[in-house]
């Protein structure tokens, strides 16, 4: 056996013969069953981070400087001055990086150690770890527990072979789901045997490892081969949600299902990123040319490519590399905030590097079903073609239900009476009326795939011979309470009796067909059993039942869009073959009628989602032929799903039309007023379904996604490029309407005028997209992203596991826990439990992540400028020479200690309240027009930096000529109290803000400056100031006293101060006159 991986990838390509038990016969290598997310180990720790961390342009950057200052002659400041900075960047980063990986390790360690059954020869068991389960082991899996690795089922506790497990962790969806054992191995009394008997051989062909969680290709030889389905697998990361089973593994590790349907997340950049790149790529522009400049005027003078290097580096400020971690920090409070809201509770965000992404929407994309509507399925119409039911007419369809299910005592009596043929003809109409809706109640009673399950404490009260019974119907009395335990006969017409018990959950894939099965349990046909063989209905008003057996079953796919069922009546032995699906599909299988597309029509403008339901009635000859044609297809190995729809379609003709359902999906709360706040903000709104085009637009309006005073273009079916240009010239006549069209008519359009028609409805106020598949939706969105507005975000809302991909194509993907599951929201970038909480995601958390994103970039900007310009300022006068100001601690501190925490006030600033930004949603529309950091906003810094590093550096010359030689005292004191002061202007909401910026100043200032002056917060610089900052000046307001009664301070020190002093008022009131004007 090969055990190299590196020198076989047989497993991954070719289909593999999984030997029962029988590890030893393993003819090539497979990979360990182990989970491994962690991204390091000891030795790649170190290089991958740094690789990571080196991959931003400002860290780069400020390594590259860092490198320079080990040569000597191009150093112009203490090593330490620049590896200090980028060292604690990458520290940080480091840190960070293994914290989290530290995690995944114990998270991974904990799965791999999980204990698990190996069943061994002579029946003997074995308790061993996840990790050292092999290919072919027999392993016992019990209830709640999570499934190691893909394993095929052999056997469980419940006679019929039947379990269900939960399959959440892999496809988001909460529904239980049914599986089935090999009716081969599942009679097997002692499994063992495949162990112990060499000659026992059981054989298993799977196909290669494969994506597809949902099909499966296999085949089972043992005395015979039987075919193997996805219902005949566990996936791992399922979990057994009930009974005991018993399976053998055939793929491990990488090969699974779980883990090949694992890809890393797509890193999603943000807009402001970009923005704040371009402006860094500008500083640095800036810098060079300012170095340039330098030794130009200098006149070139000796070694004159060392002086460019070593301006360079004085320049360097001009570039923060904090840049990266402050934003970074100011994102993670940000999403701090969203997820502590208890206006939106529940709200998880799990890419914390984007929510000022969520100040930039422009265009939403949102499903229908469970986002913009609850899930929620209630029965509401049952048409016949002659006649019309709805929930009012309950009764009449009981007593129906009641009469027919006294139909077998009244035929019996009438056989034996003499009756007129008047009365025996109105019997006859009377009958086939009735039976037309008894047909449709049973077709909808069995045509699904829902199961009843009944609370484990539930009890029964034997009458006659409940074993008896449970055996002639081929029912198992450790079936866990989805049957039998409360089926009570008490007679040979099969009534029963059932004891008091807790209520009933249906288990089933779509909400849609629990509604239909609860529905006419409300009128008297209940659901008492379902197993793999059988099911059983129970005349409520009678307490008889009725028993079929279970032939075949067909479940729903969005390929074929339809499910069956064929059953046999246990009463009368006929067989039946039951189908119901969308009209669409069903009005070519159904014998002819003209009803049925009117009333589907008619259903939908109602906003009713329709089921057109048929039977079948087959001979023992037709199906006895079309089991063989079936059973050959299902041994295929190859395209075996194209072979079995193929033997299908050819029994699905000629079908009986008995009804069309409508079914209502509820609007979830407070849909209205957040689709047309969010209008009137400026979003522009597309609804891609899968749905019908009448039932798409009567929700559409409904819930106001189309206005009221909007017209509505319906885009006709195309099929050729005239047809496409024919509809587009109409349609560009219309004036602002909103647009209607399907999905298929979109891709047509789109392959000949995609250019053309993407520019004609990018600005429709509404798009509504129908009869939508999941890549047709992601197309959608990679279209809005090409075409739209740049300075607008595309994002995307949905619920379940069809949303997957146009969420993750979208900037921003918002996911909704719903009742199909958590797909959609684990696969998104932030999480909500209902759709109304959008418009507070977007107008509060969007505009305050964004508007503080904006400021504190560009304010650690202008911190760096200041610095660099006061710089090129002193080297100017010293005659263009390339020495430092500002050395040492100093240096280090500006950009960390002395300024750091007034700036992180910036994190906690609003300009407009929650109250305000949710009552005005038009201050959102100003928002996104992309103002708050711009190259005007840019500019505007470099030049209150120009102007500030001016003042203080020729302010300090002019006005101290004499006391020259402290200007180093002079200026650095002047340009940390006017950072501080400018954090405090740029603040807006002082609250927090103000709270943090006060303390931080103090803090900051006392402590490095302690024997140089102290600070009061209880008076004002100056009238002007006062008058610009209003009724906030007293958060901000300082004035600096010397110590002379508390120390004895250096006369030097004092004068340096008092004249630093001098200069910053001077400054500051030129400033806050020039602001003003």
């Amino acid at each position: 056996m090969t055990t190299s991986f590196f020198a076989d990838k047989t497993h991954k390509t070719k289909p593999r013969y999984v030997y029962i038990g029988r590890r030893d016969l393993n003819s090539i290598w497979y990979p360990q069953n182990v989970i491994r997310n962690q991204k390091y180990n000891i030795l790649t720790f170190a290089p991958l981070v740094f690789f990571e961390q080196f991959r931003s342009f400002l860290n780069l950057y400020g390594l590259i400087m860092a490198c320079t200052q080990i040569i000597p002659s191009v150093r112009v400041s203490p090593l330490y001055t620049y590896w200090l900075p980028i060292g604690f960047i990458i520290l940080i980063g480091m840190i960070r990086e293994g914290y989290d990986d530290m995690k995944r390790v114990y998270r991974d360690r904990e799965l791999n150690s999980q204990k698990y059954i190996l069943l061994k020869a002579n029946g003997q068991k074995e308790e061993i770890s996840s990790s050292d389960i092999k290919v072919s082991d027999i392993i016992i899996i019990q209830k709640n527990q999570r499934v190691p690795a893909d394993v095929v089922l052999l056997q469980t506790s419940d006679k019929s072979g039947s379990c269900f497990i939960r399959t959440d962790q892999l496809d988001g969806e909460t529904d239980w789901k049914l599986r089935i054992a090999s009716t081969l191995t599942q009679s097997v009394a002692d499994i063992s045997v495949f162990i112990t008997d060499k000659n026992a051989s059981g054989k298993i062909y799977a196909e290669p490892p494969s994506l597809s969680i949902h099909e499966f290709t296999g085949v089972l030889s043992w005395r015979a081969d039987e075919p193997l389905t996805a219902e005949n697998t566990l996936w791992s990361g399922t979990v057994l949600a009930s009974g005991e089973a018993t399976c053998c593994v055939v793929y491990t590790g990488s090969d699974t299902r779980m883990v090949m349907n694992t890809s890393k997340p797509r890193a999603k950049f943000g807009l402001v990123d970009a923005e704040i790149n371009t402006l860094a790529k500008l500083l640095v522009a800036a810098g060079l040319t300012l170095s340039i400049t330098m030794v130009i005027l200098e006149g070139f003078q000796g070694s004159w490519i060392r002086e460019l290097v070593r301006f360079l580096l004085l320049f360097s400020n001009m570039i923060p590399i904090s840049l990266r971690l402050n934003c970074d920090i100011g994102k993670f409070v940000s999403s701090w905030f969203i997820q502590q809201d208890k206006n939106i509770p529940g709200t998880v965000v799990r890419t914390s590097t984007i929510p000022e992404e969520l100040g930039r929407i422009g265009y939403l994309l949102t499903d229908k079903t469970g986002t913009l509507t609850q899930n929620v399925m209630v029965f509401k119409r049952l048409h016949l073609g002659t006649v019309s039911y709805t929930n009012d007419d309950r009764t009449d369809l009981s007593n129906i239900l009641t009469e027919h299910s006294r139909t077998a005592t009244i035929e019996a009596s009438e056989s034996q009476q003499p009756m007129s043929s008047t009365s025996r003809t109105r019997s006859i109409l009377r009958k086939t009326e009735s039976m037309k809706v008894c047909e449709a109640i049973t077709a909808l009673a069995i045509c699904h795939n829902v199961t009843p399950v009944f609370d484990e404490e539930t009890t029964a009260r034997t009458v006659n011979s409940i074993d008896d019974e449970n055996h002639s119907h081929g029912f198992a009395s450790d079936t866990p309470m989805t049957s039998t335990t409360s089926l009570h006969t008490t007679d040979g017409m099969g009534s029963m009796e059932l004891l008091p018990r807790k209520s009933v959950t249906y288990q089933a894939s779509s909400p849609d067909e629990i509604a239909l099965v609860e529905w006419t349990e409300s009128i008297g046909l209940t659901l008492v059993h379902r197993d793999l063989q059988s099911l059983t209905l129970k005349f409520n008003s009678s307490q008889q039942l009725h028993h079929y057996k279970i032939l075949q079953m067909f479940p729903f796919t969005s390929e074929t869009k339809r499910m069956g069922i064929i059953v046999q009546d246990e009463q009368t032995n006929e067989i039946i073959f039951y189908l119901k699906g969308a009209d669409i599909v069903m009005q070519n299988i159904v014998q002819y009628n003209d009803w049925l597309l009117e009333e589907c029509s008619n259903m939908a403008r109602e906003g009713l989602r329709t089921l057109v339901v048929g039977r079948k009635v087959l001979t023992s000859a037709q199906y006895q032929a079309f089991e063989q044609r079936l059973t050959k297809a299902r041994l295929q190995t190859t395209d075996r799903n194209r072979y079995i729809n193929e033997v299908v379609g050819n029994l699905e003709n000629d079908f009986e039309l008995l009804c069309v359902t409508g079914v209502e999906d509820k609007l979830q709360d407070d849909v209205r007023q957040t689709l047309e706040v969010l209008r009137t903000a400026g979003v522009k709104i597309w609804m891609l379904t899968g749905d019908k085009v009448e039932t798409a637009t009567c929700i559409a309006k409904s819930s106001r996604l189309i206005g009221r005073d909007h017209d509505v273009y319906i885009f006709k079916q195309v099929g050729t490029r005239e047809e496409c240009s024919q509809e587009m010239n109409v349609f560009r006549r219309k004036i602002d309407p909103c647009l209607i069209i399907t999905g298929d008519t979109l891709q047509i359009c789109l392959s000949f005028y995609e250019k053309e028609l993407m520019e004609l409805i990018i600005n429709c106020p509404a798009v509504v997209v129908c009869r939508c598949s999941p890549t047709q939706k992601a197309s959608v969105v990679g279209l809005l992203k090409t075409y739209g507005n740049r300075g607008l975000r595309v994002t995307a809302v949905g619920d379940g596991g069809n949303d997957v991909s146009m969420i993750q194509k979208a900037h921003v993907g918002i996911g909704i826990v719903g009742k199909e599951g958590k797909q959609a929201s684990l696969a998104a970038d932030f999480s909500i439990t209902q759709f109304s909480h959008i418009s507070r995601l977007l107008f509060v958390h969007g505009r305050n992540s964004y508007t503080r994103t904006a400021q504190l970039s560009q304010f650690v900007m202008h911190r760096g400028m200041i610095i660099s310009i006061m710089q090129a300022i002193f080297s100017s006068v010293f005659y263009f020479s390339s020495i430092a100001l500002f050395q040492g601690i100093l240096l280090v501190g500006y950009g960390t200690f002395y300024t750091n925490f007034p700036v992180f006030a910036l994190v906690l600033d609003q300009d407009v309240r929650p109250e305000i930004a949710l009552l005005y949603p038009e201050l959102y529309k100003e928002l996104t027009k992309g103002r708050q950091i711009s190259f005007k906003t840019f500019f505007l810094w470099a030049f209150i930096s120009t102007y500030q590093a001016a003042a203080i550096m020729y302010g300090a010359m002019i006005k101290f000529d004499d006391d020259f030689i402290h200007i180093v005292s002079i200026t650095f004191t002047a340009l940390i109290v006017t950072e501080l002061i400018m954090v405090a202007l740029t603040v807006r909401s002082y609250m927090a803000s103000a709270n943090v910026c006060r303390r931080g100043v103090k803090f900051q200032l006392l402590c490095p400056f302690a024997n140089h002056f102290q600070i009061s917060f209880r008076f004002g610089i100056s009238p002007i100031m006062g008058f610009y900052m209003g009724r906030d000046a007293d958060y901000i307001n300082l004035m600096f006293t010397t110590r002379h009664s508390q120390i004895s301070p250096n006369p030097i020190q004092t004068a340096s101060v008092s004249k630093a002093h001098a200069i910053l008022n001077l400054q500051i009131n030129i400033f806050f006159l020039t602001e003003i004007n």
